[in-house]
């Protein structure tokens, strides 16, 4: 009998992770299925439009000073190195690269999990524990369309407009980390940064930029839905979905970057 109780002693812990790992499928299976309602009436495109606001509203001007300081510090940082191999004119090269590959859509994924996964997180977490959802579900209305959808569809637009901000930002960073020890002309600084860019540098970044704006807004969702009944659950699920949001980034960075790889080789 002590072997049986140590025995779901060990396994209660994994059933009930994979329990939560199959709830969070179906969530996810669920909310694509009302993505794609949104084609259909009653169109929610009003609420879309502004969750997108409000996510390139709270974000922007953040990501913004934060792209502009990374570019400037790695320029200053990444020059001296450079200079011992005689490699300053590889500078602008190296930093569009590595901002528009990986810098810049990494760097605003985990901002925006910051900022908007857990805003999600704490408004949909709120609106479980007043019992808006049950409203919603008692007048006819659909809370998966009306509140899950439309927040991961203005994630998965915005983070991208956001990166984009996030690199231009960046390189604005470095011309003017460039200057402040020599004298480059604009004109000849973009000439530099692009000349080594291809088009397959802006794809890969383009598709983890929209997954990881639909990580940020269906782990902000299924948080704040999963939410308990006390007021302190809002503030774990906004929590949990900032950590959830930050590691999943990093994981789908991680599959985008192996499945270029394989498919350029």
């Amino acid at each position: 009998m002590s072997d049986i109780a140590s025995t779901f002693t060990i396994f209660g812990p994994v059933k009930k992770h994979l329990s939560s790992l199959g709830d969070a499928v179906s969530f996810m299976g669920r909310s694509t299925k009302e993505i794609i309602m949104l084609l259909r009436p009653p169109y929610e495109w009003d609420e879309v439009f502004y969750q997108c606001f409000k996510v390139g509203n709270k974000s922007l001007s953040l990501v913004a000073i934060t792209g502009f300081i990374m570019g400037l510090v790695l320029t200053l940082q990444s020059r001296p190195v450079l200079a011992e191999f005689g490699a300053e004119s590889w500078l602008p090269s190296m930093v569009s690269i590595s901002f528009i590959r990986e810098i810049g859509p990494v760097i605003t994924a985990l901002i925006c999990a910051g900022k908007i996964g857990s805003g999600i997180g704490a408004e949909v977490g709120s609106m479980k524990v007043t019992e808006q959802i049950e409203a919603m579900e008692v007048s006819a209305t659909n809370p998966y369309k009306y509140v899950v959808a439309t927040r991961i569809v203005a994630t998965s637009i915005m983070v991208p407009i956001l990166v984009f901000f996030a690199d231009g930002f960046g390189l604005l960073g470095s011309f003017i980390g460039i200057n402040l020890n020599a004298d480059v002309d604009h004109t000849l600084y973009l000439f530099q940064a692009f000349s080594s860019l291809e088009f397959s540098d802006f794809i890969p970044a383009f598709i983890k930029s929209i997954l990881f704006g639909y990580v940020i807004g269906i782990v902000g969702c299924y948080q704040g839905l999963n939410a308990g009944r006390g007021t302190e659950s809002v503030g774990i699920a906004a929590n949990t979905s900032v950590v959830i949001s930050s590691l999943l980034i990093f994981f789908v960075d991680l599959l985008v970057v192996q499945a270029t790889t394989l498919f350029i080789n």
